[in-house]
């Protein structure tokens, strides 16, 4: 029986086109796409990859379950 897990993603525009995606509670989960859409189809299958290789190595599932983004505004001169 498979379990829903939520993850939070970053997308960040990228200067040549697309989109880089990042997992922030996956160090190391990364992908990109071409927009968003293909951005985030991306990212969910490099999550369930990251997934497979985290139990293959018996290593402890996490997910953002109860964790949330935040921005701030920092001047700087």
């Amino acid at each position: 029986m498979s379990k829903s897990l939520h993850y939070n993603l970053f997308f960040r525009p990228e200067p040549e086109g697309g989109f880089t995606v990042v997992v922030p509670a996956l160090p190391g989960c990364v992908s990109y796409g071409r927009d968003l859409n293909e951005a985030q189809a991306m990212a969910t299958d490099a999550i369930g990859a990251y997934l497979k290789s985290v139990r293959k190595h018996r290593g402890d599932v996490v997910s953002d379950k109860n964790s949330f983004i935040s921005s701030v505004d920092v001047a700087y001169a």
